[in-house]
């Protein structure tokens, strides 16, 4: 039998991973002093239903969400602001919200509080959305333009791209893992929840992006959902981007001129 556990294991396979957290949240923190930020902006009731939006120089041409990753139990908003740079420098607001976190919250729950935090990024910046998320985060975003999303029909209309960049889109896997002590997924949620067995929105462009360096399962994930929704007639393209890790991909999202920030703003 396949060692699901292993097949998810990113840190596990990325020399000096347990540093990273700390460095992610020092350069994060570094990035918000020195650049206009509107913090924690209520979403909803609960304690993690916040959002931070980095504003560009100008009027915005857009609103991006970035949704953060870590299986849906670990981190925050606070460990990834800096990768707004690359879109704020090309002229869009950035929302990065946060979310309740499993066991605390069922996974489908997390999918209608990241509908929410959309929809109030959306009530304070006009214009077309796009959606970025990485790992967790990416199926989230791909999440939100299934047929049965969560999202109003008037914000659904405003959305133009999605990148999903290391996400899982097929959820029935990790049931076979030790996280699912933590995520509690059952079979019928784990269905409901993947983008890859449901049916895109029309009219929206879709990205998929992974590491050539990745755990195979990652870039399983990434083709499968390029395949399928091909066949229900989205548009798609799918990048397996060099020898980068489930990390170090991420870096593009801080360069306004990369081929990753292409892929999220159009161009």
């Amino acid at each position: 039998m396949r060692d699901w556990d292993d097949a998810f294991n990113n840190m596990g396979h990325v020399e000096g991973s347990a540093a990273l957290p700390g460095f992610w949240a020092k350069r994060a923190e570094d990035y918000r002093a020195q650049t206009r930020i509107d913090a924690d902006i209520p979403y909803g009731s609960a304690k993690r239903e916040t959002l931070d939006l980095v504003w560009p120089d100008g009027a915005p041409k857009g609103l991006v969400v970035f949704v953060h990753g870590g299986f849906w139990m670990r981190l925050d908003k606070s460990y990834w602001t800096d990768l707004a740079e690359g879109a704020r420098a090309q002229g869009w607001a950035v929302a990065i919200p946060s979310y309740t976190l499993t066991p605390e919250a069922r996974i489908s729950e997390i999918t209608t509080q990241v509908a929410a935090a959309i929809e109030e990024a959306a009530r304070r910046v006009g214009g077309p959305i796009h959606l970025v998320g990485h790992s967790a985060g990416g199926h989230l975003v791909t999440r939100m333009i299934c047929d049965n999303s969560p999202l109003s029909a008037q914000t659904i209309a405003r959305v133009e791209q999605v990148l999903s960049i290391s996400g899982l889109h097929d959820l029935r896997p990790l049931r076979q893992t030790a996280m699912n002590d933590t995520l509690r997924l059952t079979a019928e949620e784990a269905t409901e929840e993947s983008p890859a067995l449901l049916t895109p929105v029309p009219g929206v462009r879709v990205s998929i992006w992974v590491g050539g360096g990745e755990r195979p399962e990652f870039i399983r994930q990434a083709r499968l959902l390029d395949m399928i929704w091909q066949g229900l007639d989205a548009t798609t393209d799918l990048t397996i981007d060099g020898d980068h890790n489930h990390f170090t991909i991420l870096e593009g999202l801080k360069s306004p001129d990369s081929p990753l920030c292409a892929g999220l703003l159009g161009g």
